[in-house]
């Protein structure tokens, strides 16, 4: 498999001299195309700092992190925005819908951006609508649908470009338990049908049950990795709970 995410003995340092906080403390791993990764830890483990690193969004102190073999580190300011919009899509915990678009205008924006023809557009909008399960919601407006349709929305914005790497914030933390299993679901049909490489910061052991490999982050540092082998996901939720446990929970 090809690698999309190397993360290469990363740091990441807040304060000055004698207050000196390490927030990332010598991380290495790599993600390949199609792989479903979870990140997981206790609150202020890291874990979303890593997270905003590898988007882009922070910068480390030292290391490197390559997506599709490109050291985002080395990017300068006027390139980072491009990359972002190129090779990057994002779910977050809120919906991040713009009010005064409907959820096919919200969706499109992304393919607007990269100049994508209008009949080409439409197809891949009315493909995912139906592979989400919101073709029904294309015309409304935010304010009409429910949370749930919104992050399905929100999921569709962030994989019809077909980014190298899908980025999960939290994506079920607003959500209630219905919704949240609905996105999941969706979450796992763009991994395993539409091969969406995804990695996704997560606290919730149910969610982080859909990935097939899990890091657990602890003190700046990947304290453990669990692969789902061929276990079922409730057997595979079972022992994340064990390592939930050792981690001493959130």
């Amino acid at each position: 498999m090809s690698e999309i995410l190397k993360v290469t003995d990363i740091y990441k340092q807040y304060g000055r001299k004698d207050n000196i906080t390490q927030a990332i403390d010598g991380i290495s791993f790599q993600v390949n195309k199609g792989e479903f990764v979870g990140i997981m830890g206790p609150s202020g483990s890291g874990k979303s700092t890593l997270l905003n690193c590898i988007s882009t969004i922070d910068t480390i102190t030292s290391g490197e992190i390559k997506i599709d073999g490109k050291d985002i580190t080395s990017l300068q300011p006027k390139e980072v925005a491009a990359f972002r919009r190129e090779k990057l899509g994002f779910i977050f915990q809120h919906f991040n819908l713009l009010d005064t678009l409907t959820a096919y205008e919200n969706i499109s924006l992304a393919l607007s951006i990269k100049k994508i023809p209008v009949k080409d557009m439409e197809c891949r909008i009315n493909e995912i609508g139906k592979t989400l399960g919101i073709e029904g919601v294309l015309e409304k407006y935010p304010y009409q649908m429910s949370g749930g349709q919104q992050q399905r929305v929100s999921a569709a914005r962030a994989i019809v470009s077909e980014p190298s790497l899908v980025l999960a914030d939290e994506p079920t933390g607003a959500l209630d338990s219905k919704s949240a299993k609905m996105l999941l679901s969706n979450l796992e049909t763009m991994n395993q049908k539409l091969q969406a490489t995804i990695l996704m910061v997560t606290h919730d052991t149910y969610t982080a049950s859909y990935c097939r490999r899990i890091l657990f982050i602890k003190d700046g540092k990947i304290f453990k990795e669990v692969l789902r082998k061929e276990e079922t996901r409730e057997e595979f939720y079972e022992r994340i709970l064990g390592y939930v446990a050792l981690l001493g929970g959130e």
